[in-house]
Order: structure tokens, then sequence, then C-alpha cells
């Protein structure tokens, strides 16, 4: 099992960044053109819990890949992602906000296994590590132009 964290500041209001996040149809705007992102199914302006969203990925060296995550455990300012179908063995992302004098900090905490054992730590360390550092890279960079004022 993998792990990876993050945290990011950015100078806006609770209410601001949790209006973001809410709404599926936002992870577009932060995820690499390369990776060749589309939401497949219809979603909603708000999640909720149990929406499936399915969307495409492409993923290096294996191709373009269909992903359903599953959205749980909405709380207050933070929720869970979960796949349902897709490429990793296990994937599950929990995303949080707190306030913190004047700004919010968003965390990331994602966990996740892949499949193929041996082969799948290699990949693992070859070159899944280095795309999802690279994915979240862009992720906190975007995040930054659409929400810090």
């Amino acid at each position: 099992m993998y792990t990876l964290f993050r945290e990011q500041y950015v100078h806006t209001t609770l209410a601001e960044v949790w209006n973001f996040l809410k709404n599926p149809s936002n992870l577009n705007l932060i995820t690499p053109d390369d990776v060749d992102f589309k939401i497949i199914t219809d979603v909603p302006e708000e999640m909720y819990n149990g929406l499936l969203v399915e969307y495409r990925i492409k993923i290096p060296f294996i191709g373009v890949h269909k992903w359903v995550a599953e959205i749980k455990h909405i709380c207050e300012y933070g929720f869970v992602d979960e796949q349902r179908v897709g490429p990793y063995k296990f994937w599950y992302h929990y995303h949080e906000l707190v306030e913190q004098e004047h700004r919010v900090k968003i965390i990331d905490r994602v966990y996740y296994d892949l499949p193929f054992g041996l082969a799948g730590k290699a990949m693992h360390a070859i070159f899944i590590k280095k795309i999802l550092d690279r994915i979240f890279q862009y992720r906190r960079q975007r995040i930054n132009e659409y929400l810090n004022q």
C-alpha cells in the first residue's frame, strides 16, 4: 500500500474553496491535458454521497482506461472518493479543508495499491509515483490560479 500526502494553502474563504471542490466538473480544470481526462457520465453541480462518476484517463504505457469513482463520506468541509473500477487495485482519496487565519489549508491524503504484484511495485518505482507527483503538482498550480486572491 502506498500513501500520497499533499497540502497547500490558498488565500480565500473556506466557502469559496468548498464551492469549487464540491462540483465534480471542476476536476477537469485541475487535471493535466496529457492525461486525456474526460468525464463520461452526466454530473450534478454538487456532489452527494453515493455519486458515481465515470471518466476516462490515459495511462502511459497502458493506454486509455475507464475509471469509476464513488463519492463517499461527505462531511462539512471534506469528502472521500473511492475507486470502484479502474487501474488501481485500491484507491481511497480523502480531501479535507481547514480554515487557518485568513487562509484555507487543502489536504489530500491518498491511499492506493497497484495490481500485478512485483511488476506493479516496479511500475510504481519507475513511473507511476512520478506521474502521480506530477498530476498533484499540476493540481496545486491550477488551484492556486483559481482560488488565490
